[in-house]
Parts: C-alpha cells; sequence; structure tokens
C-alpha cells in the first residue's frame, strides 16, 4: 500500500467519527448514554426530539461504531460502545469550553440567573467527604442513579425534591448533582434548596467525570 493511501483511509476513517459527532443532538445523546443505557423512546423525550430523529442519530453514531445495542425482550437500548466514546466527548466538551469564550459566557449567564453559579469540582468535593459532615444529592432519575452514583450520594429526582426537602438537614452544605455541566438539573436543584435556606452547591461536572477520575462510587 502506497504512503499516500495508507494516510488517505486512515484520516478518513477517523474524519467519519468526526462527522458523526458534529451534531447537537447526538452529542447531547453521547452525554445521555454515558449515565447508562436507554430505549429509543427514552432518548427522544430526554433530548426533545421525536421518536423518528432520535433513530436515525442513533443509526449515525451506530455505524459510526460510537454506541452499540442491547436487546431486552422486544426492547432494544442503546449504549457507549465502551468508556473511550465517553471520553472523546469529554474531551471535545473541554476543549470547547477552553477555546470558545461564548460557551463559557453562556454557562456562567445561565447559572448567575439561576443562582446557581457557585460550583465545586470533583477534587473540592472529594476532599470534603473525607474532613466534614456534607450532604451529596443525586437529582437524576432513579434508573440512572441506579447504574451507578458518588458513593454516600441521595438520590432525590429534580422533580421531587420539593416534596422531599425535609429529609435533608439545614446544618450541612449541600452538594447537588447531575448528568454533567451542561444537564440543569443540579442548577434546578441548587435555587430550589438556596430558597429554602439551605447552604447548596453545585458539582461543575457529573457522574461520569467523577467515575472516570476514580473516585468512590457505589450501585444500587
Amino acid at each position: 500500500m502506497e504512503k499516500r493511501t495508507f494516510k488517505n483511509k486512515v484520516y478518513q476513517q477517523l474524519a467519519n467519527i468526526v462527522k458523526a459527532m458534529s451534531n447537537p443532538h447526538r452529542l447531547e445523546i453521547l452525554e445521555l448514554l454515558a449515565q447508562g443505557q436507554f430505549s429509543v423512546a427514552e432518548i427522544a423525550e430526554e433530548t426533545d426530539i421525536t421518536g423518528a430523529n432520535a433513530s436515525q442519530h442513533l443509526q449515525v453514531l451506530k455505524q459510526a461504531q460510537l454506541v452499540e445495542t442491547q436487546r431486552d425482550g422486544n426492547r432494544v437500548y442503546y449504549q457507549l460502545a465502551g468508556q473511550s466514546v465517553y471520553k472523546a466527548w469529554k474531551a471535545l466538551r473541554d476543549l470547547g469550553i477552553e477555546r470558545i469564550a461564548e460557551i463559557e459566557r453562556v454557562i456562567q449567564q445561565f447559572r448567575e440567573s439561576r443562582q446557581s453559579l457557585e460550583t465545586l469540582s470533583s477534587d473540592q468535593l472529594a476532599e470534603k467527604m473525607k474532613q466534614e459532615d456534607i450532604t451529596i444529592v443525586d437529582v437524576r432519575p432513579q434508573q440512572e442513579f441506579d447504574e451507578g452514583h458518588i458513593a454516600g450520594a441521595l438520590n432525590i429526582p429534580v422533580g421531587d425534591l420539593s416534596e422531599k426537602m425535609d429529609e435533608l438537614p439545614k446544618d450541612q452544605e449541600v452538594v447537588a448533582y447531575c448528568r454533567g455541566p451542561f444537564c440543569v438539573f443540579a442548577d434546578d436543584a441548587v435555587e430550589l434548596l438556596r430558597n429554602k435556606g439551605f447552604n447548596a452547591k453545585r458539582l461543575d461536572e457529573g457522574y461520569p467525570e467523577w467515575m472516570i477520575e476514580q473516585l468512590p462510587i457505589e450501585q444500587s
């Protein structure tokens, strides 16, 4: 094989992966699938697109070998093809936050408007867990919590938080987390908690990042 042919073939295959990821809905789907397995209908609901569009996007991702399927009876579930897929998405996301000022500006404006600007890094939270009493709340749906969560975290989905707020101690700092830095569940939770007098912050990332950093996790 000629050198140029070799390079063209390799770079074309890599370009196919980049092309598969070059859609905002598909990037959101990849971040969602980092939480666990989902059906087409669940993916459509979580990403606010039609089932037909979700299916089309999933086929593109599957053709690029970024996602794979698993059948449970008559239902088909999608999942990431491996942890390396999530790491690739995270690297792209981190590059965007670092190099594109508009992304950071939008994030900051959103959190300022929701009174949830104050955040903790994974390292800061891990250190606090060793040294002081702190309450950690996973505000994702229970299905995602059961797949895996930060060790010691309570699962109170954000939709249930108003009713279950009395279960949380007011004399401890409360840290809420969800799917990642672009997930708004934790922002909603922090806003609710602060309005009720809690000392609440959000984890600046989510469970997948915590897991990749090999910090303490549990599964239900």
